[in-house]
């Protein structure tokens, strides 16, 4: 089974969970930016949460099915379409053979997922299925889709066995607003900031400007001051440049003061910029659902904050898939 690509969309790609173990040697985790919603996409299939899905931002693509398929669209709000009539999201679909599948404006957020009963089946590199379009590794021939390709279909997981639910309740679904309160865990360079800089990191008002992507979000607002302090050998000669280090998954860096970069999915593992903060996991997904002109304001919480935030969405995937009558 193969879905054909008619439209590409503006940048579709095969997703999963990602690759990690590799960040050591250069090689980005990727996947999903909006894990959640990829997720429960896969339930709504029957599919694990491992799986591959498409991952569709902002104009996604015009698809025909080969086969009687299963899918479901998640993430951000969009008009589905099947053969030109609406669907609904965030609700199992029945295809027949020859259905098209296209999709409207987008209507929030930045990205929304398909799931199909058996998942994207292109072959695994580095342990996993999905898209490093940089390192040209991973997903459909190592690139985003383009029209003309064929993309296969697994074969349907169980048997083909469906959850009980074919709809996840409205109390589930994220929700894309123009407002955000991102959580972050100081440093590991902090301390390079004045009193005035980490105010303002904190405090400040910060909006998602139209240069962010699977690599990373670049936010304006107020700017920060970093403390004067004679370079170290190596070292740019900007304050917020350092040596060398490595970076965490959701990493913020401010170069010179003025913009904040949120590392993401496919960001580089390390460099010469300090990181004043990083995102808890537990917010990754929201920062990801991040359209331009969001209103961010960044809380710093300790390592147990982050932890229980961790625990707290892992309970609510749990919940949603109970609803379902998932695992």
């Amino acid at each position: 089974m193969a879905f054909e690509i008619k439209s590409p969309g503006l940048a579709t790609t095969v997703q999963d969970q990602g690759r990690t173990g590799h960040y050591n040697v250069g090689i980005p985790q990727s996947g999903s930016m909006d894990q959640y919603s990829a997720e429960l996409g896969n339930a709504l299939v029957g599919n694990t949460p491992k799986e591959a899905v498409l991952e569709c931002t902002y104009l996604g693509p015009t698809l025909t099915t080969d086969q009687d398929a299963v899918v479901a669209v998640t993430g951000a709000p969009v008009e589905v379409k099947v053969n030109g009539e609406p669907r609904p999201q965030w609700t199992r679909l029945q295809l027949k053979a020859g259905d098209e599948v296209s999709f409207g404006v987008i209507q929030g957020g930045t990205r929304y997922y398909i799931a199909v009963q058996g998942g994207i089946d292109v072959p695994e590199v580095l342990g996993s299925r999905s898209t490093y379009s940089l390192g040209a590794i991973g997903g459909f021939q190592g690139r985003k889709l383009e029209a003309g390709d064929h993309v296969p279909v697994g074969s349907p997981l169980d048997g083909g066995a469906l959850p009980a639910g074919d709809t996840v309740p409205e109390e589930f679904r994220p929700v894309f607003s123009k407002e955000q309160e991102v959580r972050i865990v100081l440093g590991l360079y902090d301390h390079r900031l004045t009193e005035e800089g980490l105010e303002n990191l904190l405090n400040g008002e910060w909006k998602v400007t139209p240069v962010a992507d699977r690599m990373g979000l670049r936010y304006s607002g107020p700017g920060v001051k970093w403390k004067e302090r004679e370079q170290p050998f190596g070292a740019g000669s900007d304050p917020s440049n350092i040596v060398d280090a490595g970076y965490a998954v959701g990493s913020i860096q401010i170069p010179g003061g003025t913009q904040p970069i949120v590392l993401h999915r496919d960001a580089v593992s390390g460099g010469g910029y300090a990181m004043v903060g990083t995102v808890i996991s537990a917010d990754m997904d929201l920062v990801a659902r991040a359209a331009p002109g969001t209103s961010t304001r960044f809380v710093a919480v300790s390592l147990e904050e982050a932890l229980a935030a961790r625990k707290e969405l892992s309970e609510r995937k749990k919940n949603a898939k109970a609803a379902l009558g998932a695992t």
